[in-house]
């Protein structure tokens, strides 16, 4: 509202220069683009961000199932894990329900079986849900189709909520760009009026103060 007024004040103030109008112009111009542009681009791209980990959230509720799972036997402390049982235990890890998700973050490794969707038996060393694990509790964990271990599906609550803040970063972008501009354009008609100013006084120097020359 004060630029607004501004802008109206100086097109009648007669002291005005050329530049005061343009930089008042160029404070509104950016107001409007902080007010109405960056939060037109953030609902853009929370709408975009949104539709695309919605979709992909649907796709890992079809593709993933939350299957029991049956304590053998702790894991061998010594036992070396090759490279793909390693990415199974950390898919395990996250996948796991959301009584074992509340257990200390340092769990004990345990040997499961598991019966896939597709009739298949498998057998893998997983966190364990409980601890102290013991030969026999059921748990359940996440896995494809095929039974293998695959993490937790993205939580539609949890998709909107990044989607949202995807949204608020592109308008705090787009303002902080809008400012950035607008500082660097007053910026340069101030470095403009200080050359005319110190032209002005050049001129002008010289007959400072002596009879006749109108002062």
């Amino acid at each position: 509202m004060r630029t607004a007024m501004g802008v109206w004040r100086w097109r009648r103030n007669p002291l005005r220069r050329p530049t005061d109008l343009f930089e008042a112009w160029v404070a509104f111009a950016a107001l409007v683009c902080v007010l109405v542009v960056a939060p037109a681009v953030g609902w853009v791209a929370g709408l975009r961000v949104d539709g695309t980990l919605q979709q992909a959230a649907h796709e890992q509720r079809q593709e993933r199932h939350l299957v029991p799972a049956v304590v053998l036997r702790p894991a061998p402390e010594s036992a070396t894990v090759s490279a793909a049982d390693a990415d199974a235990d950390a898919a395990a890890s996250a996948a796991a329900d959301t009584s074992a998700q509340r257990t200390a973050p340092h769990r004990t490794q345990i040997v499961a079986s598991w019966t896939a969707p597709d009739g298949s038996s498998h057998q893998g060393t997983v966190p364990a849900a409980e601890e102290p694990p013991r030969p026999g509790d059921r748990f359940r964990i996440w896995t494809d189709a095929r039974g293998r271990l695959v993490g937790q599906p993205l939580d539609p609550a949890a998709a909107a909520f990044h989607a949202g803040m995807a949204g608020l970063a592109a308008a705090i972008c787009v303002a902080t760009l809008v400012e950035t501009v607008r500082r660097l354009v007053v910026r340069r008609l101030m470095h403009r009026r200080y050359i005319r100013l110190d032209r002005a006084w050049a001129a002008a120097g010289p007959d400072w103060g002596r009879a006749g020359a109108g002062s």
